[in-house]
């Protein structure tokens, strides 16, 4: 018998990559869109505002699926913090009420960054900007509406079949990338297989799931402009101001520890620069 999945933002980079993965492994997959369409083939997506907990937990109980994995979101305003606050409150009650697990996406940027080290599940978060706030308050209502959901942390997405964000902004002909602030930037790949890895684990809370490499923005950023065959050295740096998080390496340890998916640096995207 197979199991189904349902995927909240399947048109975005991550939600698209795991129902790729999960079709691949014989997931049956199903999920929601919203203003772009799902470019995976086989994958039935309902248009869903996620802000609307009717209509999500319409969805989900209509797909009864074993898991849940919520990547939708929106950056920035009213309209960002509802998707995020709310949407992940309705996604995870309605996970909840079909008894399916639910792996739930956040962020780095829950911290400020100010302790000067890598980060573990233990330490307190402290956001600086509206994206982190948002993000922190998602946390507690998903921890809140569903206790056996997994809360994965992760950092800057990479990779996949089109360029992303990440990779587009390094292409920005005068983009500025800030020195000292510091993250581990993931694959795309590598956090689709263990999110998907994480859908079948008895394991609950949260947990960092990011790249193998902490580094600076301008790092991150030269290493994607040479795999685009673009010179890195054109690339500028500078500091960020107090309102910018600083180091926001997240320890992956206890993910690493109970994942066979492995969690890769900036290997996965071409030569190390120093």
């Amino acid at each position: 018998m197979s199991r189904s999945l349902f995927v909240t933002g399947l048109a975005g980079l991550l939600g698209g990559e795991v129902a790729r993965q999960a079709l691949a492994a014989g997931w049956e997959v199903r999920g929601t869109v919203l203003d772009r369409p799902c470019a995976v083939d086989g994958v039935e997506a309902e248009r869903v505002d996620v802000r609307d907990a009717g209509a999500v937990r319409d969805a989900i109980a209509r797909a009864r699926p074993d898991a849940v994995v919520h990547t939708a979101y929106r950056q920035g305003g009213p309209v960002g913090r509802a998707t995020i606050v709310a949407g992940s409150a309705a996604v995870a009650a309605a996970a909840r009420q079909v008894d399916a697990r639910l792996v739930h996406l956040s962020t780095d940027v829950v911290f400020s960054g100010r302790l000067g080290r890598p980060l573990t599940e233990d330490d307190a978060p402290d956001p600086l900007q509206q994206y982190g706030l948002a993000k922190a308050a998602a946390e507690q209502a998903v921890a809140a509406a569903d206790p056996g959901a997994v809360i994965v942390r992760t950092s800057l997405i990479h990779g996949g079949p089109d360029p992303g964000p990440q990779e587009r902004l390094a292409l920005e002909p005068f983009a500025t990338f800030f020195t000292d602030e510091l993250r581990c930037p993931v694959h795309v790949g590598d956090l689709a297989a263990a999110v998907l890895e994480l859908a079948a684990l008895d394991v609950a809370g949260r947990l960092h799931v990011a790249g193998a490499d902490g580094v600076d923005r301008l790092a991150f950023a030269r290493a994607l402009a040479a795999a685009a065959g673009r010179d890195p050295a054109e690339l500028r740096g500078a500091p960020g101001g107090p309102e910018r998080p600083k180091d926001c390496r997240l320890d992956s340890t206890r993910a690493r520890a109970l994942l066979r998916t492995p969690l890769r640096g900036l290997d996965a995207v071409g030569p190390r620069l120093q």
